[in-house]
Protein backbone atom coordinates (compact mmCIF):
# COMPACT_ATOMS: atom_id res chain seq x y z
CA UNK A 1 0.00 0.00 0.00
CA UNK A 2 1.38 3.76 -0.40
CA UNK A 3 1.41 6.17 2.23
CA UNK A 4 -0.95 8.49 2.26
CA UNK A 5 0.89 12.12 2.72
CA UNK A 6 -0.22 15.80 3.60
CA UNK A 7 2.53 18.09 2.50
CA UNK A 8 3.30 21.13 4.62
CA UNK A 9 5.58 23.60 2.88
CA UNK A 10 6.40 26.83 1.94
CA UNK A 11 8.12 26.62 -1.77
CA UNK A 12 10.74 27.44 -2.56
CA UNK A 13 12.86 25.68 -5.01
CA UNK A 14 14.33 22.51 -2.89
CA UNK A 15 10.10 22.55 -1.60
CA UNK A 16 9.13 22.47 -5.17
CA UNK A 17 11.26 19.47 -6.33
CA UNK A 18 10.32 17.71 -2.94
CA UNK A 19 6.34 17.83 -4.23
CA UNK A 20 7.29 17.01 -7.93
CA UNK A 21 9.39 13.85 -6.18
CA UNK A 22 6.12 12.99 -4.14
CA UNK A 23 3.49 13.37 -7.27
CA UNK A 24 6.00 11.06 -9.46
CA UNK A 25 5.88 8.38 -7.07
CA UNK A 26 2.43 7.17 -6.98
CA UNK A 27 3.43 3.32 -6.20
CA UNK A 28 5.01 4.76 -2.72
CA UNK A 29 2.98 7.85 -1.54
CA UNK A 30 -0.41 9.67 -2.23
CA UNK A 31 -0.62 13.10 -1.90
CA UNK A 32 -3.96 13.75 0.00
CA UNK A 33 -3.41 17.55 0.03
CA UNK A 34 -1.23 20.37 0.03
CA UNK A 35 -1.45 22.97 3.06
CA UNK A 36 0.71 26.09 2.00
CA UNK A 37 2.76 28.15 5.05
CA UNK A 38 4.95 31.55 5.49
CA UNK A 39 8.39 30.91 5.43
CA UNK A 40 10.83 31.17 2.37
CA UNK A 41 8.19 33.67 1.23
CA UNK A 42 4.81 35.26 2.94
CA UNK A 43 1.81 33.00 2.55
CA UNK A 44 0.02 34.53 -0.59
CA UNK A 45 3.24 33.62 -2.56
CA UNK A 46 3.52 30.00 -0.99
CA UNK A 47 0.08 29.35 -1.77
CA UNK A 48 0.18 30.27 -5.12
CA UNK A 49 3.55 28.26 -5.68
CA UNK A 50 2.30 25.27 -4.29
CA UNK A 51 -0.49 25.22 -7.22
CA UNK A 52 2.15 26.85 -10.08
CA UNK A 53 4.06 23.19 -8.88
CA UNK A 54 0.92 21.34 -8.96
CA UNK A 55 0.57 22.15 -12.56
CA UNK A 56 3.57 21.80 -13.78
CA UNK A 57 3.17 18.33 -12.72
CA UNK A 58 -0.35 17.73 -14.47
CA UNK A 59 -1.80 17.69 -11.14
CA UNK A 60 -4.32 20.12 -10.90
CA UNK A 61 -6.55 18.07 -9.01
CA UNK A 62 -4.29 18.18 -5.88
CA UNK A 63 -6.44 19.86 -3.21
CA UNK A 64 -4.58 23.10 -1.80
CA UNK A 65 -5.09 25.26 1.57
CA UNK A 66 -3.72 28.29 2.82
CA UNK A 67 -2.29 28.26 6.34
CA UNK A 68 -0.79 30.65 8.64
CA UNK A 69 0.68 33.88 7.62
CA UNK A 70 3.41 34.34 10.03
CA UNK A 71 4.70 32.61 13.45
CA UNK A 72 2.61 31.26 16.63
CA UNK A 73 4.11 33.92 18.92
CA UNK A 74 4.47 37.57 18.80
CA UNK A 75 7.63 37.18 16.24
CA UNK A 76 7.66 38.99 12.99
CA UNK A 77 8.27 36.99 9.81
CA UNK A 78 11.40 36.02 8.53
CA UNK A 79 11.79 35.22 4.98
CA UNK A 80 14.64 34.17 2.60
CA UNK A 81 14.11 36.33 -0.79
CA UNK A 82 17.71 36.44 -0.62
CA UNK A 83 17.98 32.50 -1.00
CA UNK A 84 14.92 32.10 -3.07
CA UNK A 85 14.11 35.47 -5.13
CA UNK A 86 11.08 38.05 -4.86
CA UNK A 87 8.90 34.91 -5.82
CA UNK A 88 10.20 31.76 -4.43
CA UNK A 89 10.59 30.24 -7.49
CA UNK A 90 12.46 32.28 -9.30
CA UNK A 91 14.63 30.75 -11.89
CA UNK A 92 11.73 29.32 -14.28
CA UNK A 93 8.99 31.12 -16.20
CA UNK A 94 6.08 29.39 -14.68
CA UNK A 95 2.54 30.43 -15.74
CA UNK A 96 0.02 31.77 -13.18
CA UNK A 97 -1.96 29.13 -11.42
CA UNK A 98 -5.77 28.18 -12.83
CA UNK A 99 -6.32 25.25 -10.17
CA UNK A 100 -8.29 26.70 -7.14
CA UNK A 101 -6.83 27.68 -3.53
CA UNK A 102 -9.71 25.70 -1.51
CA UNK A 103 -11.40 28.03 0.71
CA UNK A 104 -10.87 26.60 4.33
CA UNK A 105 -7.66 27.52 6.50
CA UNK A 106 -4.86 25.12 6.56
CA UNK A 107 -4.74 24.35 9.81
CA UNK A 108 -8.58 23.25 10.13
CA UNK A 109 -8.51 21.45 7.08
CA UNK A 110 -5.59 19.34 8.83
CA UNK A 111 -7.77 18.88 12.29
CA UNK A 112 -10.82 17.89 10.61
CA UNK A 113 -8.58 15.38 8.06
CA UNK A 114 -6.82 13.62 11.00
CA UNK A 115 -10.15 13.38 12.65
CA UNK A 116 -11.73 12.09 9.62
CA UNK A 117 -9.22 9.44 8.85
CA UNK A 118 -8.70 6.22 10.40
CA UNK A 119 -5.82 6.96 13.22
CA UNK A 120 -2.18 6.15 12.08
CA UNK A 121 -2.75 6.20 8.19
CA UNK A 122 -1.92 9.89 7.59
CA UNK A 123 1.74 11.33 7.34
CA UNK A 124 2.48 15.24 7.39
CA UNK A 125 5.75 15.58 5.53
CA UNK A 126 6.99 19.27 6.76
CA UNK A 127 8.60 21.37 4.35
CA UNK A 128 8.82 24.70 6.33
CA UNK A 129 8.18 25.90 9.23
CA UNK A 130 5.95 24.05 11.82
CA UNK A 131 3.52 26.87 12.14
CA UNK A 132 0.51 25.34 10.87
CA UNK A 133 1.16 21.53 12.26
CA UNK A 134 2.09 23.59 16.25
CA UNK A 135 -1.25 25.29 15.67
CA UNK A 136 -3.34 22.22 14.72
CA UNK A 137 -1.82 20.62 17.52
CA UNK A 138 -2.44 23.14 20.33
CA UNK A 139 -6.33 23.58 18.64
CA UNK A 140 -6.85 20.00 18.92
CA UNK A 141 -4.55 17.79 20.68
CA UNK A 142 -6.57 14.49 20.26
CA UNK A 143 -4.98 14.84 16.45
CA UNK A 144 -1.42 13.92 17.98
CA UNK A 145 -2.46 10.49 18.34
CA UNK A 146 -4.00 10.34 14.95
CA UNK A 147 -0.77 10.93 12.99
CA UNK A 148 1.30 8.03 11.81
CA UNK A 149 4.54 10.61 11.60
CA UNK A 150 5.69 13.57 10.88
CA UNK A 151 8.31 13.14 8.67
CA UNK A 152 10.55 17.12 8.79
CA UNK A 153 13.24 18.72 7.31
CA UNK A 154 14.45 21.46 10.16
CA UNK A 155 17.19 22.04 12.45
CA UNK A 156 20.66 21.42 12.53
CA UNK A 157 23.64 20.03 14.79
CA UNK A 158 26.90 19.45 13.78
CA UNK A 159 26.37 21.69 11.04
CA UNK A 160 25.39 24.66 13.04
CA UNK A 161 22.79 27.04 11.03
CA UNK A 162 21.70 28.22 8.02
CA UNK A 163 20.05 31.82 9.04
CA UNK A 164 22.13 32.26 12.26
CA UNK A 165 25.29 30.53 14.00
CA UNK A 166 23.01 27.85 15.42
CA UNK A 167 19.36 27.75 13.91
CA UNK A 168 18.29 26.48 10.63
CA UNK A 169 15.55 28.41 8.77
CA UNK A 170 12.90 26.38 9.52
CA UNK A 171 13.25 26.03 12.79
CA UNK A 172 14.09 29.96 13.18
CA UNK A 173 11.12 31.10 11.68
CA UNK A 174 8.68 29.60 14.19
CA UNK A 175 10.84 27.88 16.90
CA UNK A 176 7.59 28.00 19.46
CA UNK A 177 5.74 25.58 16.83
CA UNK A 178 9.13 23.32 16.36
CA UNK A 179 8.77 22.83 19.86
CA UNK A 180 5.44 21.87 20.13
CA UNK A 181 5.57 19.33 17.57
CA UNK A 182 9.12 18.07 19.41
CA UNK A 183 7.06 17.70 22.10
CA UNK A 184 3.62 16.29 21.07
CA UNK A 185 4.38 12.92 21.01
CA UNK A 186 4.31 12.15 17.66
CA UNK A 187 6.90 9.94 15.91
CA UNK A 188 9.06 12.31 13.87
CA UNK A 189 11.70 11.88 11.32
CA UNK A 190 14.12 14.76 11.40
CA UNK A 191 16.22 16.10 8.36
CA UNK A 192 18.63 18.45 9.53
CA UNK A 193 21.30 19.81 7.79
CA UNK A 194 23.65 17.45 9.12
CA UNK A 195 22.18 14.86 6.27
CA UNK A 196 20.81 18.22 3.66
CA UNK A 197 24.72 19.30 3.34
CA UNK A 198 25.42 15.83 1.68
CA UNK A 199 23.20 15.62 -1.39
CA UNK A 200 25.20 18.47 -3.67
CA UNK A 201 23.82 19.61 -6.54
CA UNK A 202 26.94 18.90 -8.60
CA UNK A 203 27.21 20.05 -11.91
CA UNK A 204 27.20 16.55 -12.94
CA UNK A 205 24.24 15.94 -11.43
CA UNK A 206 22.47 19.44 -12.78
CA UNK A 207 24.08 18.09 -16.51
CA UNK A 208 22.12 14.27 -16.06
CA UNK A 209 18.79 16.01 -15.01
CA UNK A 210 18.96 19.31 -18.17
CA UNK A 211 18.94 15.75 -20.42
CA UNK A 212 15.63 15.21 -19.06
CA UNK A 213 13.23 15.67 -21.89
CA UNK A 214 10.62 17.47 -20.22
CA UNK A 215 9.61 20.97 -18.73
CA UNK A 216 9.19 19.80 -15.31
CA UNK A 217 12.79 18.65 -15.22
CA UNK A 218 13.78 22.07 -16.93
CA UNK A 219 11.92 23.88 -14.45
CA UNK A 220 13.55 22.07 -11.88
CA UNK A 221 17.32 23.08 -13.55
CA UNK A 222 16.23 26.41 -14.26
CA UNK A 223 15.46 26.48 -10.44
CA UNK A 224 18.27 25.19 -9.10
CA UNK A 225 20.75 27.20 -11.17
CA UNK A 226 18.67 30.43 -9.51
CA UNK A 227 18.94 29.12 -6.02
CA UNK A 228 22.73 27.31 -5.67
CA UNK A 229 24.09 30.57 -6.23
CA UNK A 230 23.75 31.56 -3.09
CA UNK A 231 24.66 28.22 -0.98
CA UNK A 232 27.65 28.13 -4.01
CA UNK A 233 29.06 31.24 -2.72
CA UNK A 234 27.93 30.51 1.29
CA UNK A 235 29.57 27.56 1.83
CA UNK A 236 32.44 27.29 -1.14
CA UNK A 237 31.49 23.19 -1.70
CA UNK A 238 31.19 21.88 -5.51
CA UNK A 239 27.32 22.10 -5.25
CA UNK A 240 24.56 23.34 -3.28
CA UNK A 241 22.66 21.12 -0.80
CA UNK A 242 19.28 20.00 -1.59
CA UNK A 243 17.44 20.40 1.32
CA UNK A 244 13.36 19.70 1.32
CA UNK A 245 13.71 16.64 -1.20
CA UNK A 246 15.37 14.31 1.59
CA UNK A 247 11.83 14.39 3.08
CA UNK A 248 9.56 12.72 0.44
CA UNK A 249 12.96 10.63 -1.12
CA UNK A 250 12.94 9.42 3.06
CA UNK A 251 9.27 7.90 2.01
CA UNK A 252 10.12 6.85 -1.48
CA UNK A 253 13.59 5.28 -0.29
CA UNK A 254 13.98 4.85 3.24
CA UNK A 255 16.98 2.68 3.14
CA UNK A 256 19.13 5.62 1.56
CA UNK A 257 18.63 7.34 4.69
CA UNK A 258 20.34 6.24 8.31
CA UNK A 259 20.25 7.44 11.59
CA UNK A 260 19.48 7.62 14.88
CA UNK A 261 16.82 7.65 17.64
CA UNK A 262 17.58 10.39 20.03
CA UNK A 263 16.26 13.60 22.30
CA UNK A 264 15.83 16.99 20.17
CA UNK A 265 14.69 20.01 21.85
CA UNK A 266 13.94 23.35 20.34
CA UNK A 267 15.36 26.67 21.84
CA UNK A 268 12.84 29.36 22.39
CA UNK A 269 14.26 31.60 24.91
CA UNK A 270 18.16 32.54 24.34
CA UNK A 271 18.45 35.27 21.59
CA UNK A 272 21.43 33.92 20.69
CA UNK A 273 20.36 30.60 20.22
CA UNK A 274 16.83 31.18 18.97
CA UNK A 275 15.96 28.35 17.14
CA UNK A 276 18.69 25.77 17.76
CA UNK A 277 17.82 22.31 17.88
CA UNK A 278 19.67 20.82 20.60
CA UNK A 279 20.27 16.79 19.85
CA UNK A 280 21.51 14.53 22.29
CA UNK A 281 23.29 12.54 19.64
CA UNK A 282 25.65 10.88 22.15
CA UNK A 283 22.96 10.48 24.50
CA UNK A 284 24.79 12.29 27.60
CA UNK A 285 21.25 13.14 29.31
CA UNK A 286 18.42 11.27 30.40
CA UNK A 287 16.20 12.92 28.05
CA UNK A 288 13.71 10.09 26.04
CA UNK A 289 14.19 9.94 22.33
CA UNK A 290 11.40 12.11 20.31
CA UNK A 291 12.99 11.88 16.87
CA UNK A 292 14.56 9.98 14.40
CA UNK A 293 17.89 12.15 14.11
CA UNK A 294 18.87 10.94 9.97
CA UNK A 295 22.70 12.30 9.46
CA UNK A 296 23.84 9.63 6.83
CA UNK A 297 22.42 9.34 3.36
CA UNK A 298 23.39 7.62 0.24
CA UNK A 299 23.76 10.72 -1.91
CA UNK A 300 24.28 9.00 -5.80
CA UNK A 301 21.34 6.71 -4.92
CA UNK A 302 19.44 9.95 -4.18
CA UNK A 303 20.20 11.42 -7.38
CA UNK A 304 19.17 8.45 -9.21
CA UNK A 305 16.17 8.22 -7.72
CA UNK A 306 15.58 12.13 -8.67
CA UNK A 307 16.26 11.59 -12.17
CA UNK A 308 14.87 8.74 -12.33
CA UNK A 309 11.12 10.19 -10.79
CA UNK A 310 11.46 13.41 -12.34
CA UNK A 311 11.68 11.90 -16.15
CA UNK A 312 8.07 10.53 -15.58
CA UNK A 313 6.56 14.09 -15.27
CA UNK A 314 5.10 16.05 -18.04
Amino acid sequence: MTRRIIIDTDPGQDDAIAILLALASPEEVTVEAIVAVAGNVPLALTATNARKICELAGRPDIPVYAGCPGPMAARPLVTAEHVHGATGLNGPALPEPTMPLYEQHGVDFLVDKLRAEPAGTITLCALGPLTNIGMALIKAPDIATRIREIVLMGGGYFEGGNITPTAEFNFYVDPHAADIVFRSGVPIVMKPLDVTHRVLTTPERLDRLRAIPNRAAAAVVAMLSFSERFDLAKYGSEGAPLHDPCVTAYLIRPELFSGRHINVEIETMSPLTMGMSVADFWRVTTRAPNALFIRDVDDAGFYALLEERLARLP
